[in-house]
Parts: C-alpha cells; structure tokens; sequence
C-alpha cells in the first residue's frame, strides 16, 4: 500500500486552475473520509510570480518553472492545465517519464500527441487522465472508459464546444446577427478573444479526435478530422430551420461504417424532436448510440472554471487512489482503422442559392440536381427586388454529388451567389 498523503504539482493558476484549488480544498476532508488520502497540492507552476494567488495555502511552492515540479521527488501527481501544445507537451512528457501520474485538460495536446504520451504513460505504468479535456464537467470519458467498456458502441454524436452552442442558440432565440451573438460571447467569457479554434469547429475537431481514441481504440490525431465551423452561418438560415421545424447545432459525429470510422464536425439541422436540439446556450450534450443499451445521452455545463474543475478533481480522486494502490488505468492500444474518406457519407441537404429572378431559373437550378443524381424533398423562393434566394432540401445523397452540383452551380450565369450548405439529421 502507498502512502496516505498525495503531493500534487499544479501546472498553470488561470480561471480553471483556481477554481480546481478552491474546491478541492472545499472537498478535502469528504475526500478524506470516502477515501483515506489527503490531497494536497503543494507545487504550482504559473507564468508571473509577481502576482497575488488568492486561494493558495501560504506553504505552497511557487515556481514559474514548471519542468522543475515535473521532475521534483516530492511531487507524486502533476495537474496540467496550461492548455496548447507546447510546452504543455514537454512537461507531461517529463512528468510521465519521471513515474508521475498525469491529469490533463488538453484537447490540443491529447488530439495530436495522443497515441505517443498514451504509450509512454503505460510504459512507465502510470496514469494518463483526461476527462475534461473533451465535455468539460460532463463525464462522457469515465462512461466509455468504465461504464461502456463491454457496450459495442456504434454512434457517438455531441455538442461539444459551449461557446458555437451559445452562438447559435442566439441567433436562433433572438435572432441576433452571428457576429452580435459572437460578440456577446466574448462579453460574457464563452468566447475567446481570438474565437477561430472554437467557431471554426477545430475545438471540437479535437474532442472528436479523443473521443474516437477512447470509444473506438483508434488511432486518431487532430489532423485525420474533417471539420466545418459555424462562421458561415447566417440569420436566414437560422430563420428557415425554424420554420422547417428544426434548429442548427455544431455536432461532433463519430461513427462505425463497417470497417470504417467517420470522425468529422459539422453544422447540422436538427429536428425539435432529437434530444440534443434542445441542447441550449454554452451548455454541453453527448448521445451515444449502442447494439445494447439502444441510446444514451449525457448533458452538462461544458466549459467554466468550476465544472472543468469538478472533471479535474474526478480524475486526481481516481489517480491518486491507484496511485496508493501502487496501479493504474491503461489506456490500451490504439489501432489504425480506416477512416470514411471525403465524398463517401450520406446526407440530406440544406442547399441555399442567390439566383437573378428571372424567368426559368428555378428550372434551370433545380435540373442541376436531377443531373448528379439527388432529388429534391422541398423548395422554397424569397424575392429580393432583382434578385431571388432559392433554398432546396434535399432526399439523402452522397456528399461527393453534393459537390458536383455545387461545382455545376456555380457555373450558372443565373447564378449570384451560392449560399449556406448545411447537413439535415433526421430524428
């Protein structure tokens, strides 16, 4: 048996990194009685010594070397909340080399050195934790890993980025412009000042990238993930799902094909009836999809200082009782599997055109997608003075022809512009 008082070495104090602090030094003596160990965090690591650090016991360790917690003896378990790849990568790889215990809030970093600090964290067997690196105070790892390990898992669809869900929500509620509901965003926290990785979907492009790592034991990293953003999103279209009796969310689709697996992020319709519709503001939501249990899902505050710590605490409970059990969680191997290429999925499709209004046009457009095979479930005209928006939604069709008719389309001399494409899911 290990010892009874864990040493935990903080890796960066920002908004997450203080909130961990406070609870779980709110939390220390349940901690204590459910578990028989003090958790104390005694080293941490920030940017700025020359700033006050509320909430820190007197007796902690301040460094703004943080490879020196990685490698100090007196350290049993290291919390890295410094976020982006470097140096985050080298001082999880130091912390795992030195027979340290990880745990992580790192989507980035997870997402494209996944497979490598996976590996070396079972080669020195030691844990490798990352719960709030994907829904953030949503357990959504913790049930793959443990409660779903023997479920054949075959869908794994979620809003997983607060900040787009927050946007979208809205533009949708208040029919607020996407750059007014952006900025709202950004007034209130949900939204960085520089909010490209998180409506341009490459935030939850990385939280797919786990998600198939964890569900599937594949072998994928940032860069095998298609993704779309919501950048392109507009009023009228936020307009038309709603009176189509759907409602537009950036999903995280990770899915089996047979033999393949699609690991993609797009804008998708939404009809009211599906359970991640009503999915709103910055609020997180993951429906899992099995041979046995059918269909699950899991709702949550998905970003906050406070729920990514509740996450955090979670997975330092779970390191530091192994850890005094002298064991750990492997992660097991990630095995390469083919990923569903560009073209191959099938969809129905918002298709949005700005056509001149003339006479023949909608024939003209409208053959366009008899010509690639697609047909049309409905249409719909708005005039604008010399100028005419046509909207089609489509019958299920492959996304390759998709682009032949937009290719065709834009061709057209009638043709003004060609708008918004957008998935439509069914129920």
């Amino acid at each position: 048996m290990g010892k009874s008082q864990i040493s935990i070495g903080l890796l960066g104090f920002g908004n997450v990194g203080s909130a961990f602090v406070n609870l779980l030094e709110s939390q220390k003596s349940v901690i204590f009685a459910k578990t028989g160990l003090e958790l104390v965090v005694t080293h941490v690591a920030v940017n700025d010594l020359s700033k006050d650090r509320l909430g820190l016991d007197a007796q902690t360790l301040l460094t703004d070397k943080a490879h020196e917690i990685t490698v100090d003896p007196e350290v049993d378990l290291v919390v890295e909340l410094m976020g982006g790849l470097l140096p985050a990568k080298d001082v999880v790889e130091a912390a795992l080399q030195s027979g340290k215990p990880v745990i992580t809030a790192n989507k980035e970093l997870l997402s494209k050195e996944g497979k490598y600090l996976f590996s070396l964290a079972a080669e020195r067997e030691v844990d490798l934790l990352f719960e709030a690196a994907v829904a953030g105070g949503v357990p959504l790892i913790r049930v793959l890993r443990e409660s779903l390990l023997g479920e054949p898992v075959e869908k794994i669809m979620g809003i997983v980025n607060g900040t787009t869900n927050y946007i979208l929500s809205q533009m949708e509620e208040k029919a607020m412009p996407y750059n007014e509901a952006l900025q709202e965003a950004q007034r209130l926290g949900y939204a960085e000042s520089d909010p490209t990785a998180d409506v341009g979907g490459q935030d939850a492009a990385s939280k797919a990238a786990i998600i198939a790592m964890v569900a599937f034991g594949a072998n994928v990293s940032l860069s095998d993930v298609r993704f779309e953003g919501i950048e392109n999103i507009k009023s009228v279209d936020i307009a038309f799902a709603k009176r189509a009796g759907c409602t537009i969310k950036l999903l995280a689709m990770v899915s089996k094909h047979g033999d393949e697996l699609e690991v993609q992020v797009y804008p998708a319709m939404l009809p009211k009836g599906h359970p991640l519709s009503a999915v709103r503001d910055s609020f997180n939501a993951v429906f899992v999809e099995g041979e046995a249990l059918d269909s699950l899902m899991l709702f949550g505050r998905g970003a906050g200082g406070m729920p990514t710590a509740s996450a955090v605490l979670g997975d330092v409970i779970d390191a530091a009782i192994n850890l005094s059990k002298e064991t750990y969680r492997d992660m097991g191997d990630l095995n390469e599997i083919s990923l569903l290429q560009g073209g191959e999925q099938k969809s129905a499709y918002y298709v949005s055109v700005q056509v001149a209004d003339e006479p023949g046009v909608l024939a003209t457009v409208a053959s366009v997608f008899g010509e690639n095979d697609i047909s049309i479930q409905t249409m719909e005209q708005e005039g604008m003075e010399k100028e005419a928006r046509l909207v089609f939604i489509t019958h299920e069709a492959e996304e390759s022809s998709l682009e032949g008719v937009l290719t065709q389309l834009s061709k057209l001399s009638c043709v003004e512009k060609l708008g918004t494409v957008i998935r439509v899911l069914e129920a």
